[in-house]
């Protein structure tokens, strides 16, 4: 088998990183690619850095025995956490989705503005985005917020109930009006965009990483001629349990349909 090939390996905690995957499909129709959703542990922005590494070490042994050519870690939390670890064990190009956000965030922010990060507790935590953005020499301030409810919401597909607003309004009210661009900091976020552009305001701009993840992918695969033009490609979808529940949420959130998924125990 040719290099290009080879398919291109994508993870998340659980089915926020298919706003990823999505993305990918869209821009990259001649790829194969097989999504690994960590259902049994989801969610992963309320556990230790360590139990983060070690799934995120395990998952991308798995997903490298299959022969892939890419790696992308659709996982914000695993993103800020495990990234560095990932690239020590792997033989192919590993790309996360901190830094494309961030980058998407100052194309958007003005000079001087405000940026405010969403995500996990963990991602937060980890200041990630903050050292991102503090790398440019365009000079924003940034506030970070965790906002950890929205990952179970959206993954009981609780994204258009009542539920969501309130939470959305408990973490964000403080904020509407007083900030250029807010980042979602988790790929379930984007599934939430709508309540949070409604609480933010409109002087708000939203950046989303899922799309500048993909963007950064087929740049990587460009620059490294592992572009697969040929055909029409396959997707695989894998998850650690609940694979039926798994495909009615893609399908019923992002319109995916995943088919038979199979399941990976660890």
């Amino acid at each position: 088998m040719k290099d290009s090939d080879r398919p291109i390996g994508i993870f998340d905690s659980g089915l926020g990183g298919l706003t990823v995957f999505k993305e990918l499909r869209s821009l990259l129709p001649g790829e194969d690619l097989i999504y690994f959703g960590d259902t049994a542990r989801v969610p992963y922005g309320t556990k230790s850095a360590e139990a983060v590494l070690a799934f995120s070490k395990e998952i991308s042994a798995f997903l490298l025995g299959k022969k892939i050519k890419l790696l992308l870690v659709a996982c914000n939390t695993a993103s800020s956490l495990a990234l560095d670890e990932i690239r020590k064990i792997s033989p192919v190009p590993v790309l996360g989705v901190i830094k494309p956000g961030a980058e998407s965030a100052l194309k958007a922010a003005p000079w001087g503005g405000t940026v405010l990060v969403t995500g996990t507790s963990a991602t937060v935590n980890s200041r990630a985005y903050s050292r991102a953005l503090a790398g440019s020499e365009k000079k924003v301030r940034v506030t970070e917020k965790a906002c950890p409810l929205f990952v179970p919401l959206v993954e009981e597909g609780w994204c258009t109930k009542p539920a969501a607003l309130i939470a959305a309004r408990e973490y964000l009210a403080p904020f509407r009006g007083k900030a250029d661009v807010l980042i979602l900091g988790c790929t379930h976020y984007p599934l939430l965009k709508k309540v949070i552009s409604r609480v933010m305001g409109p002087r708000t701009k939203i950046v989303d990483s899922a799309r500048a993840a993909a963007l950064g992918a087929r740049q990587e695969l460009v620059s490294r001629g592992l572009l697969n033009r040929s055909r029409r490609g396959r997707s695989e979808f894998i998850v650690s349990d609940a694979p039926a529940r798994f495909s009615e949420l893609a399908y019923k959130l992002l319109g995916i349909r995943a088919g038979k998924v199979a399941v990976k125990r660890f």
